[in-house]
């Protein structure tokens, strides 16, 4: 169990990045730079972050026993720039509970 929580947290980190990077760096270079083939890779690798980072998200909560709230509070932080970071404060401790 704490070990599949500490792989949410090691995915949810590396998704929080890769979203940042996509947002921040790839999405710019697209449109300013006409350079589409950086959104291509870190499009891609964000995709396979956030699906690993959703998947792992509900293997945690039913190993934990925890709400749909908790689910829905994951994806949510997923979806909004740095809400992995701001989260991971509340995901460390709740690692530590288990």
């Amino acid at each position: 169990m704490k070990k599949t929580f500490s792989w949410f947290r090691k995915v949810a980190f590396a998704e929080g990045v890769s979203f940042l990077v996509l947002l921040g760096i790839a999405m710019p270079l697209k449109y300013l730079a006409d350079l589409p083939m950086a959104v291509t890779i870190v499009g891609g690798l964000h995709g396979l972050l956030f699906v690993s980072f959703i998947i792992l998200a509900y293997i945690v909560k039913e190993e934990t026993k925890k709400s749909f709230g908790w689910m829905g509070k994951a994806f949510l932080a997923s979806i909004i720039p740095f809400g992995t970071f701001y989260m991971d404060k509340q995901w460390k401790q709740e690692a530590a509970a288990v």
